[in-house]
C-alpha cells in the first residue's frame, strides 16, 4: 500500500538555485552529518548508501529538474520509497519555498508504526533549514561540520 507524507512548508533565505546545488550531490548529505555519525555512510553524486539499525538502505537520484525539484528513489532499500525536494520560487528575491514529499510501500503495520515519526521528521528537516537560512541554530547543531560544506549558510 502506498502511503504519502508531506512536509510542512517553509521559507527559506536562500534563492533557489543555492538550494538546489545543495541537495544535487548525494555526497554533500554525508559532510552534513557529525563525525561519529558518518561510519557505514557512503556516497556518490548519484547515491548514497547507510546501515541504520543493521538495516542497509540506499537512495538514489532519479530525476533532476535545475533549481526546481529533485527526486531520490530507493537504492536498495527493505521497501520501495520515493522523496521529493521541491525547490520553488516565492517571489521575493533570495527566497526559496522548500517542501519534501515521500511516497512509501508501507503496509498498514508500518504506517501505523511510522508515520507519524516520518511527518515529524520531514517537518524537523524543513524547519531546521528555515532556522539555518536565518541564522538561527537548532538546538545541538554543529555549525563545525557545515563548514566547507554547499550547506554553510
Amino acid at each position: 500500500m502506498t502511503s504519502k507524507f508531506d512536509s510542512k512548508h517553509g521559507i527559506v533565505s536562500r534563492p533557489p538555485f543555492d538550494l538546489y546545488m545543495a541537495f544535487t550531490d548525494m555526497r554533500n548529505f554525508v559532510q552534513m552529518l557529525p563525525e561519529d555519525k558518518r561510519e557505514g555512510v557512503t556516497a556518490d553524486f548519484d547515491t548514497l548508501q547507510a546501515n541504520v539499525q543493521g538495516y542497509s538502505i540506499g537512495v538514489k537520484v532519479y530525476e533532476r529538474q535545475p533549481y526546481s525539484k529533485i527526486t531520490l528513489v530507493d537504492y536498495g532499500a527493505p521497501f520501495a520509497f520515493q522523496v521529493e525536494f521541491h525547490f520553488d520560487p516565492t517571489g521575493v528575491q533570495g527566497q526559496t519555498e522548500f517542501y519534501i514529499e515521500v511516497q512509501a510501500e508501507l503496509n498498514l503495520m508500518m504506517k501505523m508504526m511510522i508515520g507519524g515519526k516520518v511527518r515529524e521528521g520531514l517537518d524537523k528537516i524543513v524547519d531546521s533549514l528555515v532556522d539555518i537560512s536565518n541564522g538561527v541554530m537548532p538546538e545541538g547543531f554543529d555549525p563545525s561540520s557545515f563548514r566547507g560544506s554547499p550547506f554553510n549558510f
